[in-house]
């Protein structure tokens, strides 16, 4: 049957049933319930040629792929074939694997368990803040969150992204995904950062350059003491802006771990003029900024410097051919930098969303740099997985108001 003659049997016009024919494997090849091929078309095929060729190539060598990743590598190559108007934002990451038949692959989470009578703590811990910062005349600049977070050298994720159907999913690492370190942070309800604090697992301090606004330590356990409580006291928390001489009253929030509730401890915070408030067991991720708002955004920043790394930087390998792991030097350089990224709106946010203090002027929650590009339905799930930060090791017993 002719086309003139397909036209008026069917009373379409001749540029559709012409259309139609070209597309004739595509048609007999899609679902019974496709409507239409809309929406699936690159703006820059070559681009994506490139890119997806480069994650093949990645996946051959088992380095994982995140979107994150994935759009990096877009912007340098965009960048590379002077292509001025490609953005490459989550939407059109997401439509590239959907074109070239890519998929990530997902671990499901378990979440931290509330205690029976946790909004009972929630309100009497809220309430107990608030009425030292009224009672104290405590600021926003003097009211400090520290929180420590577990690191390993290498961060791989347990999600890639791969062509659809591979029966075998495999990420390449320097073998150091369970050598742990621990980074303690801090930031204060104004949205300002106190320099962390990098415990590595070692006897003596490696002997290497490390960048500035980082203190380094060492330990054989490679994670918080009593010890290392009282010189993160010393040398970080006195330290800060208006710590120094204790004439200003402030408020210290940390969890129940037992090096921070020892009674040497106390006595030490005591000293600074500070008020301590302990989180309960179980509600660091209801009531610690640091949980709440910042760790997360703070460790996606570490794992796209560590997957950059792996997949752009200069490896050295032993006589065996394995990849050596980054340099100490390199390590404190990525946290110093993701912690510099972290954005005043973020932290005064959290603070906010912790119920320590009530929102500051000229910080709106609707305006979070950290939060701008979240991929729909895809970021807290890549996030979540990244390192569990609760470090409770006891039942709360109480507040230490009066010792």
């Amino acid at each position: 049957m002719g086309i003139e003659q397909q036209r008026e049997k069917f009373n379409i016009n001749e540029s559709m049933v012409r259309k139609w024919r070209k597309q004739e494997d595509d048609l007999r090849q899609v679902k019974k319930t496709k409507q239409s091929f809309r929406g699936n078309k690159a703006r820059w095929p070559q681009l994506e040629d490139k890119l997806e060729q480069w994650v093949v190539e990645q996946r051959a060598a088992s380095r994982s792929v995140s979107t994150v990743t994935i759009r990096m590598k877009a912007t340098a190559l965009a960048r590379d074939m002077t292509i001025d108007e490609f953005r490459g934002g989550p939407s059109w990451c997401f439509r590239f694997m959907k074109r070239r038949n890519l998929s990530i692959r997902t671990r499901t989470t378990v979440s931290q368990q509330l205690p029976k009578d946790y909004q009972e703590k929630l309100v009497t811990f809220r309430a107990y803040c608030k009425n030292k910062i009224t009672e104290k005349k405590i600021r926003p600049e003097h009211i400090t969150n520290m929180d420590e977070v577990p690191l390993t050298f290498d961060i791989p994720v347990n999600r890639t992204v791969e062509k659809t159907g591979t029966s075998t999913v495999s990420v390449r690492t320097t073998g150091n995904e369970k050598s742990s370190f621990t980074v303690v942070l801090a930031c204060q309800a104004n949205g300002q950062k106190l320099p962390p604090m990098i415990i590595f697992k070692r006897k003596t301090l490696p002997k290497e350059n490390f960048p500035a606004g980082v203190v380094i330590k060492a330990s054989p356990k490679g994670w918080m003491d009593e010890e290392k409580m009282s010189e993160w006291l010393r040398e970080i928390y006195v330290k800060r802006p208006g710590g120094f001489f204790h004439t200003a009253p402030s408020l210290l929030i940390y969890d129940s771990m037992r090096a921070h509730i020892t009674d040497a401890v106390k006595k030490k915070v005591k000293q600074t003029n500070s008020e301590l408030a302990v989180i309960p067991g179980g509600l660091t991720k209801e009531l610690q900024p640091l949980d709440i708002g910042v760790n997360r955004a703070f460790k996606a920043r570490l794992r796209a410097a560590w997957e950059q790394w792996m997949t752009e930087g200069e490896h050295t390998f032993t006589k065996t051919g394995r990849q050596r792991r980054a340099t100490y030097a390199t390590i404190c350089q990525w946290i110093v930098d993701a912690w510099a990224d972290i954005s005043v709106s973020t932290v005064v946010k959290a603070f906010t969303k912790a119920g320590i203090i009530s929102e500051l002027p000229g910080n709106s929650s609707d305006t979070d740099s950290d939060n701008d590009e979240r991929e729909p339905g895809r970021l807290d799930a890549v996030v979540a997985q990244l390192f569990n930060s609760d470090t409770e090791e006891e039942e709360f017993e109480g507040f230490v108001d009066g010792e």
